[in-house]
C-alpha cells in the first residue's frame, strides 16, 4: 500500500522504516529535501506548493501525519479523494487545549482545572477562580515547554498574559504530582484495541529526556484505569492509528494533561522494547492489517533523548543493550536530534546503562 504522510520530520522516517518491511510505500510532504524523511521516500510538497499536496494525495491509498498541528481543512479536503487517518475529530479536538479538556470532562476523565484566557480581565478572572500558582499555555500550538508561563503570584499577571502575545490561552492550574507518566494506544478500522504499559517521563525545560518502561510501582488497577480512559477517547473520537495521553499520578489518583493523535516521542523505547512498535502499530491500523502484540521484550526498557547536541555516540554503539536512533538533523540548541534505547533484564541493570549514558542527559 502507499502511504502519504503529512510531514516529513524523525516521526515519518520512523513510521517508514517500520513500515517497509511490511511492503508498504511512502510519500511525504515537505519543506525542504534534507529533512529527517526526505531519502525514505517520495518527496512531494516542497515550499508552499499547494499541488504538491495535490501530488502526494494522487500518489497515497491512504495519508497520516506527524503532528497535531497539521491544518484541519487541507484534512478535511484530503479526505475527500483519500482515508486520512487519525481521523478530522481527533485533530481537530487536540490541537486545540480548550476543546481537549472540555471532551475530558464531558468524558468524565480527571483534568486540571481551567478557564480559557482572551484578555487581561479574563486573565484576571481566571487567577481568582483557579488560584496561583497556575500556568498560562497558548490554547493552540506550543509544545516541548514552548508557549508557557508558570505564573507564582498575582503580580505576574500582567507580564504572563504579555508573554502570550495576543493570542488565546487557557489558564491551568497547577497539579501536585508524584510523577508524569503516559500511555501509548493504538485502534485499528475494526475497532480492535492494543495497550502499551504505562511509562515514566523525565522532562529537563520541558523537554522529554528519559523514558521509563514500564513504569514502577503501578498497580494494575491503575494501568486499567489509563486503558479505560485511552478507550473511552479513542471510541468517542473514532481515533484510528496510535493515540497517546499524558497523565500526572498525584495521591488522588491519575490526572490526565494532554493527549496526541499521533506516534509519540515517549514511545520510542517500543522500537526495541516491545514486540510490534508503536510506529508499526500505527501502519497496520491505518493500513487495516492486524494489531501487533504490544507486551515487552524485555523486563524493563529505557529511552534517552539526544537533545542539542549528538554527543559521545560511541559510549551506546559499544553497548551490547542499546540501540542508537539519529535522525539526520543538524544540531540546534534543544533540538531532538535522536535517541537512545535501553533494555534490561533488571532494574539494577537499566540504571547501571543509564548512568552510562549520563553524558546524554542534563546534570
Amino acid at each position: 500500500m502507499k502511504i502519504g504522510i503529512l510531514g516529513a520530520g524523525q516521526l515519518g522516517r520512523m513510521m517508514a522504516i517500520s513500515g517497509y518491511p511490511l511492503n508498504h510505500q511512502f510519500g511525504f510532504s515537505g519543506n525542504a529535501n534534507d529533512e529527517p524523511s526526505a531519502l525514505l521516500g517520495h518527496m512531494f510538497a516542497l515550499e508552499d506548493n499547494a499541488d504538491n499536496i495535490e501530488s502526494l494525495v494522487a500518489f497515497a491509498d491512504v495519508i497520516t501525519y506527524e503532528s497535531e498541528n497539521t491544518d484541519v481543512e487541507i484534512v478535511r479536503e484530503i479526505n475527500k479523494n483519500v482515508p486520512v487517518y487519525p481521523g478530522e475529530k481527533s485533530l481537530f479536538i487536540t490541537q486545540h487545549r480548550g476543546r481537549e479538556k472540555a471532551l475530558f470532562d464531558q468524558l468524565n476523565i480527571p483534568c486540571v482545572s481551567y478557564q480559557m484566557v482572551n484578555s487581561l480581565t479574563d486573565l484576571e478572572r481566571a487567577v481568582a477562580k483557579i488560584g496561583l500558582p497556575a500556568i498560562l499555555k497558548t490554547a493552540t500550538e506550543g509544545y516541548d515547554g514552548k508557549g508557557q508561563f508558570l505564573m507564582r503570584s498575582e503580580d505576574q499577571i500582567k507580564e504572563a498574559f504579555e508573554s502570550m502575545n495576543g493570542v488565546e490561552s487557557i489558564l491551568e492550574g497547577f497539579v501536585n504530582f508524584k510523577r508524569e507518566l503516559s500511555l501509548i494506544a493504538v485502534r485499528d478500522t475494526d475497532n480492535d484495541h492494543k495497550y502499551y504499559p504505562l511509562v515514566e517521563n523525565t522532562h529537563h525545560d520541558g523537554i522529554l529526556r528519559l523514558t521509563i518502561a514500564p513504569a514502577q510501582n503501578i498497580d494494575i488497577d491503575v494501568q486499567k484505569t489509563a486503558e479505560h480512559y485511552m478507550q473511552t477517547l479513542l471510541d468517542e473520537m473514532d481515533h484510528v492509528g496510535v493515540l497517546t495521553i499524558e497523565l500526572f499520578e498525584t495521591e488522588n489518583g491519575l490526572v490526565v494533561n494532554e493527549m496526541a493523535p499521533r506516534v509519540h516521542n515517549s514511545g520510542h523505547w517500543s522500537i526495541e522494547g516491545a514486540n510490534t512498535s508503536q510506529f508499526e502499530n500505527h501502519i497496520r491500523a491505518i493500513t487495516s492489517m492486524p494489531l501487533g502484540d504490544t507486551s515487552l521484550t524485555h523486563n524493563f526498557s529505557a529511552m534517552v533523548n539526544i537533545i542539542g547536541k549528538i554527543g559521545p555516540t560511541q559510549i551506546p554503539l559499544t553497548m551490547s543493550n542499546a540501540n542508537l536512533h539519529l535522525y539526520d538533523k543538524d544540531e540546534r540548541a534543544n533540538r531532538k536530534l535522536g535517541h537512545i534505547n535501553i533494555t534490561a533484564d533488571s532494574l539494577a541493570d537499566l540504571e547501571k546503562s543509564i548512568e552510562q549514558l549520563k553524558d546524554f542527559l542534563p546534570n
